[in-house]
């Protein structure tokens, strides 16, 4: 009973938006109930969204292995720490033809079976404006707010001090 509870649990962003052109990574970090092992392996896959075959993307085995043909072919590269639990990768140059799931599955001997984790990679011509933008724009605003504020109240203690000092000097020139 406890060899069958044993297996390689596999999480990801569920959706990930890239606008046309650009790099994206794809996140994907793993727990397993056994140690790290040599044999630990992770395969990535593409389904694009027209259902097509599947396509393999990256291999690690021990090290990383780059597609040696398919859309993929120099245009992904490693980007994990298997000591983090990390097997994320980097896709270059995302095209509208990048639409689709890419999938995750490690596995770390003994634990061979477990969950496989899926992406959905949406490709946009262009970023919409999204709540983090807002939240850029707001915090953003604020701090030239404040700025400003901070600005404003050092000039007039200044001012104040300088207004305080003539008066001073007027008043001794005048005993």
């Amino acid at each position: 009973a406890l060899w069958l509870a044993a297996a390689v649990e596999v999480y990801t962003s569920k959706e990930v938006v890239a606008v046309n052109g650009t790099n994206q990574r794809l996140k994907c970090t793993f727990s397993s109930s056994s140690p790290l092992s040599q044999q630990l392996s992770v395969t990535w896959n593409f389904q694009p969204e027209d259902l097509s075959s599947h396509e393999p993307v990256f291999y690690y085995l021990k090290q990383p292995y780059e597609p040696p043909s398919g859309r993929f072919k120099r245009r992904v590269t490693w980007d994990g720490n298997i000591e983090r639990n990390d097997v994320s990768i980097i896709i270059w140059n995302v095209q509208p033809t990048d639409n689709g799931t890419f999938t995750c599955q490690v596995s770390n001997w003994p634990d061979v079976y477990g969950t496989i984790g899926e992406v959905r990679l949406r490709v946009v011509q262009k970023v919409n404006f999204s709540e983090i933008h807002f939240l850029v724009i707001a915090i953003g605003s604020a701090s030239v707010l404040m700025i400003i504020v901070v600005t404003v109240v050092i000039i007039c203690r200044q001012r104040r001090k300088k207004a305080q000092q003539k008066r001073t000097e007027v008043a001794d020139t005048e005993l």
